[in-house]
């Protein structure tokens, strides 16, 4: 892998996970906007280069689940300017492609295995997210326990995905 495409992988993962964490904090919703929107910008950027990456190595699967990831991305991205509330529906859509891209990531054995077990509980529990939503429950991007708790298993899952990248020839 070229530096300068590593480069940018592992800043937009980086930006991705720890702006979006940064959001969940912060009350103004405002700032909250635009770090989520920083957050999930990085996060398209990255996951493409990564689908682009393992395209080329043979990894189809592996590569159709980070663009399921970064549709998924792109779908929360035009909800993050309004209101919480406002954004449900988007989340919603967001969270079971997320869900699909992170169980698409996490079943070829390419990944060390605790990537992939957080990847499939990430996953686990933003399926459960969305169909909740679907299914009429009044949930936001920061209700507790879901999907605020399901954020770090995300973050451990970008983690090493860092990690790969950074070892990656």
């Amino acid at each position: 892998m070229k530096s300068y495409l590593k480069f940018l992988t592992i800043t937009g993962l980086v930006l991705g996970g720890t702006l979006g964490m940064a959001g969940t904090f912060v009350v103004d919703d405002h700032l909250r906007s635009l770090l989520w929107a920083i957050d999930g910008t990085g996060l398209i950027a990255a996951t493409s280069l990564l689908a682009v990456r393992f395209v080329r190595a043979g990894e189809e699967s592996l590569a159709a689940g980070f663009i399921v990831y970064a549709i998924g991305e792109a779908v929360m991205l035009g909800g993050t300017a309004g209101t919480l509330e406002a954004s449900v529906p988007a989340f919603a859509a967001g969270t079971a492609l997320w869900s699909a891209g992170l169980f698409l990531t996490s079943l070829p054995k390419v990944f060390m295995i605790w990537v992939r077990i957080a990847a499939i509980i990430a996953a686990t529990l933003f399926c459960i997210v969305s169909l909740r939503i679907f299914l009429g429950a009044d949930i936001t991007p920061l209700t507790k326990p879901l999907p605020y708790f399901a954020y770090p298993f995300l973050v451990i899952t970008f983690a090493g995905w860092i990690v790969s990248t950074a070892k990656a020839e």
